[in-house]
């Protein structure tokens, strides 16, 4: 297992940290700035540690054809039989707002950056100063991008959606070659919304061991019990979509969550990582306190010297000061040795 640390501006990703929790903007902006500085301001107040966006324009990203190659399926449960220059033309984040996206994120203590969808799009960021950039799942087999991305130098985050594990395991050392060891791996299951049944989060320590790296999730599910689990699994990243409100109709927003939501998502991804402790067995110190209530030997009715041992005067109770109950076949048919009160603890100098 990894043990590589990874800094991002103030913060460490790695598995001996909290989860960094990624707030994925993507198209719930709707096209209006305002609502997307909103959305950072939520992203904010909910606890996100990172705000991510992406860059691309629909014609950096596709051609603007119509043909069935070009549109999504007529059976696909959000954009049916949507053209994909029209949808991406919908879904993209102007360039002019990354600037003002960016600073209030900052701002606001957040970790701001973005998922590159071509060359120009990585030098663009790069120039303005982003932390840390993105590889989108659909892009993890163009490996010359994910070439430009690595040689940025900046830590490299790579989705694997629809991915095979050979796939993976050429970008990552792809990206590897260009000297960047800061990598991320982020399951994913390229699904809108991905059905929990379809997350396959027991790939995560496969990915982890098998590729040396930090990984994560990209997740898509409704809720947060799959991010949840993931972090016990060994997720050290949670990138999950956020939005003002489900109902507001942005083209991400049925499978996103509202901010109340994800300040849930913050909460128990952290409990959960705090919860997985240490791989031993035995007492804790949260349970000092506990182990002065385990059972033991005590004396349940005043007894004289000479008094036999028995069940009619000594009996296993809280707390345990006594003998432990295991010694009563021992104890039983001795006699007292000196006189002693009810709720004396037995020991053995009594007896």
């Amino acid at each position: 297992m990894t043990t590589h640390e990874i800094a991002v501006g103030d913060r460490l990703i790695g598995p001996g940290h909290e989860p960094f929790v990624i707030a994925e903007m993507s198209g719930n902006h709707g096209g209006d700035l305002e609502r997307a500085l909103d959305i950072v301001r939520a992203a904010g107040e909910a606890g996100a540690h990172a705000l991510k966006i992406q860059t691309y324009t629909a014609d950096t990203i596709t051609l603007d054809v119509d043909t069935p190659a070009f549109r999504l399926s007529a059976d696909h449960p959000l954009w049916p039989n949507r053209r994909l220059h029209e949808l991406y033309e919908e879904a993209h984040t102007p360039w002019e707002w990354h600037e003002p996206i960016f600073s209030l994120a900052s701002e606001l203590g957040m970790v701001p950056f973005s998922a590159a969808f071509d060359p120009t799009a990585v030098d663009f960021l790069v120039k303005l100063g982003v932390p840390m950039l993105k590889s989108a799942s659909s892009e993890i087999t163009d490996l010359p991008l994910v070439r430009a991305i690595a040689e940025a130098g900046l830590p490299t985050i790579i989705s694997t959606g629809t991915a095979t594990l050979a796939e993976i395991d050429a970008a990552v050392r792809t990206a590897r070659a260009t000297g960047n060891e800061d990598l991320v791996v982020l399951a994913c299951t390229a699904s809108y919304p991905a059905p929990p049944e379809a997350s396959n989060l027991r790939g995560i320590p496969v990915l982890r061991d098998g590729l040396d790296v930090a990984v994560g999730l990209s997740d898509h599910t409704l809720g947060i019990g799959a991010s949840v689990a993931a972090v016990a699994l060994g997720a050290c990243v949670i990138e999950k979509h956020i939005t003002l409100s489900r109902e507001n109709g942005a083209v991400d927003s049925d499978f996103s969550l509202e901010p109340d939501e994800f300040a849930s998502l913050v909460r128990e991804t952290r409990i959960a990582w705090q919860a997985l402790g240490e791989a031993r067995i035995g007492p804790k110190s949260a349970e000092r306190e506990g182990l002065r209530f385990r059972r033991s030997l005590f004396v349940t009715r005043d007894v004289r010297a000479g008094d036999k041992v028995g069940p009619d005067n000594v009996r296993s109770v809280r707390p345990a000061d006594g003998l432990p109950p295991g010694d009563v076949d021992i104890v039983f048919g001795r006699t007292f040795t000196r006189d002693a009160p009810a709720g004396t603890p037995l020991s053995w100098d009594l007896v």
